[in-house]
């Protein structure tokens, strides 16, 4: 059963802190988690409380899901571990393999595909690869690969306005891959799309993670697809949001189509919708 996982207060460090590398904790047997959090809050220029006090540990090869209640700061936290922005208070530590191409080994795919109009799909695909004026032939391959890996095998001269809103989602998708990143940061990248699009890039991912095996940090208001996608879930309170409660994800692994039938994903989906109710109704609505 889920169970509430928010630290005390004494255990949260004070005091503001950009991203930075985490070797705290390493052993032979356990090594340091990729992602650390601890006591982060965020509070914007405007007064608005976004985040309060979040605690949190991300273990490599993990597929975490974020799911709360929409504004209640799950962006702002993806947003912190990404290091586009520093908490207020709190400390943010990412461990990478390569902390000298700490941008490279982190991907984000936000909620629009954020494609370049006037590229193709294999250019919009390169694009971290020219970026980082890395373009070889190992990384076209990677690219390529990438592209076959979402299904688009075919389109890569294609442009965006000639693709579907899923089609664009998913070279968004690889492009992020392409660069195989150790942590894969991921801003409700779904939630515009209908239902059966959804699921199939709900399928598209979870092949992906298991193929390259990142850490994935998922933001999602969807009980069904965080039960589905994730191997962990944190539950997050309303605004200014906070860790109420983490649930393990123990169904079976590779994930199929037909675990959203079983009874162990209707009861876990069932477990999780109650406990988002009492996060909902624990923490400050907006």
């Amino acid at each position: 059963m889920p169970s509430n996982n928010v630290p005390h207060a004494e255990e949260r460090p004070k005091g503001a802190s950009r991203s930075t590398p985490y070797v705290d904790g390493a052993s032979a047997s356990q090594p340091a988690p990729i992602v650390q959090l601890r006591g982060v809050a965020k509070r914007f220029a405007s007064g608005l409380d976004a985040l309060a006090e979040v605690s949190l540990t991300i273990a490599r090869g993990e597929f975490l899901s974020l799911l709360g209640p929409s504004g209640c700061g799950k962006s702002t936290l993806l947003r912190i571990v990404a290091g586009l922005m520093p908490p207020s208070t709190g400390t943010c530590a990412v461990a990478l393999a390569d902390e000298r191409d700490m941008a490279g080994r982190i991907g984000f795919v936000f909620q629009d595909p954020t494609l370049m109009p006037w590229s193709t799909v294999a250019s919009n695909v390169l694009l971290p690869f020219r970026i980082a004026r890395r373009l070889g032939p190992a990384e076209r391959e990677r690219a390529a690969a990438a592209i076959h890996a979402v299904g688009l095998s075919g389109f890569e001269r294609a442009y965006p306005h000639q693709l579907s809103g899923g089609m664009r989602m998913r070279v968004s998708i690889a492009r992020a891959f392409a660069t195989e990143p150790e942590l894969l940061l991921l801003d409700e990248p779904f939630a515009a799309l209908d239902e059966i699009t959804r699921m199939a890039l709900n399928d598209d991912l979870l092949r992906l993670w298991e193929r390259y095996r990142p850490t994935i940090l998922f933001v999602t208001h969807s009980v069904f697809e965080s039960v589905y996608l994730s191997t962990r879930i944190a539950v997050m309170t309303a605004r200014p949001g906070r860790i109420f409660s983490e649930v393990t994800v123990d169904l079976r692994q590779p994930r199929e189509r037909s675990v959203r039938t079983s009874a162990d994903y209707t009861e876990l989906c069932e477990a999780v919708s109650g406990v988002l109710v009492q996060a909902m109704a624990t923490g400050n609505r907006p």
